[in-house]
């Protein structure tokens, strides 16, 4: 009698184990899309704007359904992309690690680009930008003018004191102004990559100013 009641215990306890403790974890799928209305995007599977992820890996389903753009994805690790002038739908399967992420079409980098961040959100590094109407500065947080920076995301707090002049900052991916005609102060976040940038106002000519963003990372 003892071998049937202990056979009847253990099937009993293996039917009342929760059916979650012998399944495995779904993969967590990324939707990335291009189109010919200049239209990029990175969504979650339910559809919402990617923003921000939790480091590991994660399938990305890629529909490039046009041969004017591309879609091209970079950060901590990863450089993948499709080709301009192809048409091609993809899978690609990404490790994210801490860090910040961007997206763009090569061909159209100012107008279709967004970015994201995974795991621990990074400190943002503090600019601060400048315009009377004779004098622009473009300065970090130690109040030194910038000649050089590394690629990062920075928050650029703008303060444009004349209503004769303006503060436009331009380069690879980057193109955000003032306007002329009135004063602002403004908070920008930018995503400066590597390659020349200019800071200037569009009303005069001698307040122009460059600096260099280099492709090594910050620390």
């Amino acid at each position: 009698m003892v071998r049937p009641l202990l056979v009847a215990l253990l099937a009993g306890l293996a039917a009342s184990l929760p059916a979650a403790a012998t399944s495995s974890p779904a993969s967590t799928t990324l939707q990335a899309a291009v189109n010919a209305g200049f239209d990029i995007t990175l969504k979650n599977a339910d559809g919402t704007p990617v923003t921000h992820l939790d480091p590991g890996s994660y399938v990305i389903n890629v529909d490039d359904s046009t041969n004017a753009h591309n879609f091209h994805l970079t950060g901590p690790g990863v450089s993948m992309s499709t080709t301009v002038g192809e048409v091609v739908t993809t899978q690609w399967t990404v490790e994210f690690k801490n860090g910040s992420y961007a997206y763009q079409c090569d061909a159209h980098p100012g107008t279709m680009r967004d970015t994201f961040t995974v795991g621990t959100p990074p400190v943002v590094p503090k600019l601060t930008a400048k315009v009377t109407a004779r004098t622009i500065s473009l300065k970090n947080a130690a109040g030194v003018r910038v000649r050089t920076l590394p690629q990062n995301t920075y928050k650029v707090a703008v303060s444009d004191t004349a209503k004769t002049q303006n503060f436009h900052l331009g380069g690879p991916g980057v193109n955000r102004k003032t306007k002329v005609a009135a004063r602002a102060k403004t908070t920008w976040t930018v995503t400066l990559s590597p390659g020349s940038y200019v800071y200037r106002s569009d009303k005069n000519r001698k307040l122009r100013r460059t600096f260099i963003v280099s492709s090594v990372p910050p620390a």
